[in-house]
């Protein structure tokens, strides 16, 4: 069994290799079960957590596990990810694949997935809110997909913000990259728009965005809070990664339905019926779309598999 890391992980996967990868296996047939989540210990005030996310398909079986220790003080980190790969075949044991790695390269994936599925192909303007350590994927993956000539990048953090438009320069020298305060204006000239933060209330709002615009929301995954307003929603046509993780984490979907304003209903299409070709994506150039991730144990599988199988 092979062990994998972090720097074989980095060295494997490319765009759009992966959101090929992602698309296919997404229109094809695999199984999920829900995702676990423990938490380690009886103090309400203690927050160490334990998950085991499986899933399988048709090469491999997978399952992430990972633990989080919120208060972790150096050397330790807060968060440790492995994903240990099976043959579907044989059930024969593969490799262990650095997890925290793949989830970054995975998440980024599927945005750029739902931009090659939702948005205008003709997009040339992106914003990407958010300075983590998501952004850099994020840029990447959709550039990788559309014909961006201009990428905006918005954070609390000026400096932040400034130093991820630094690194794309070098990745991705044929884009322009501009560091940006006004949201607003930023949301009115995007033509995606992608949110990847931390905040607990909304940083993009209905009436800032343009007709025709796709948007993707990322960061959240509180069923009380979120990243755009009901505004957003009832005004787009609205996309999931997963009914089932929508209607338990994501406050995009369900502060909206609280209100009386949304119904599970209206949410047009999850991730597979998107990929396989049963759900209708955008209509119109004039339309705009919305997609809402809160991440899937399959892109994990993804992910390591064709580490797996690019690593040799």
């Amino acid at each position: 069994m092979k062990v994998i890391t972090a720097a074989q992980v980095h060295a494997a996967l490319s765009y759009p290799a992966l959101i090929d990868a992602l698309g296919t296996a997404y229109a094809g047939e695999f199984k999920m079960p829900p995702r676990q989540v423990f938490l380690l210990d009886d103090d309400e005030a203690n927050h160490d957590a334990f998950a085991v996310l499986p899933s399988w398909g048709g090469e491999f079986i997978g399952v992430k596990a990972f633990t989080y220790f919120p208060t972790a003080k150096p050397p330790y980190k807060s968060l440790y990810s492995q994903i240990l790969l099976f043959d579907r075949a044989h059930g024969e044991p593969l490799a262990l694949v650095d997890g925290t790695t793949v989830t970054f390269w995975r998440t980024a994936g599927i945005s750029g997935l739902a931009t090659r599925l939702l948005s205008r192909e003709n997009s040339e303007t992106m914003l990407v809110l958010g300075t983590g350590n998501l952004a850099g994927y994020i840029i990447r993956a959709n550039a990788s997909v559309r014909p961006l000539k201009k990428i905006m990048v918005w954070g609390r953090s000026r400096e932040k913000a400034e130093a991820v438009c630094a690194t794309a320069r070098e990745q991705l020298p044929h884009i322009e990259f501009t560091a940006i305060e006004n949201r607003e204006a930023a949301c009115a000239e995007a033509d995606i728009v992608v949110a990847a933060t931390g905040s607990h209330e909304p940083v993009v709002l209905g009436d800032w965005i343009k007709p025709g615009t796709h948007t993707d929301f990322i960061g959240n995954h509180h069923a009380t809070k979120r990243e755009c307003d009901t505004a957003l929603v009832t005004k787009s046509r609205v996309y999931v990664d997963s009914y089932v993780n929508a209607m338990k984490e994501a406050g995009e979907i369900l502060v909206p339905i609280s209100e009386g304003v949304f119904k599970k209903e209206n949410i047009v299409a999850e991730l597979a019926e998107m990929c396989n070709g049963s759900a209708a994506l955008r209509q119109s150039d004039d339309e705009i779309t919305l997609f809402k991730s809160i991440g899937m144990a399959m892109s994990d599988l993804v992910g390591a598999g064709l580490v797996y199988k690019t690593a040799g």
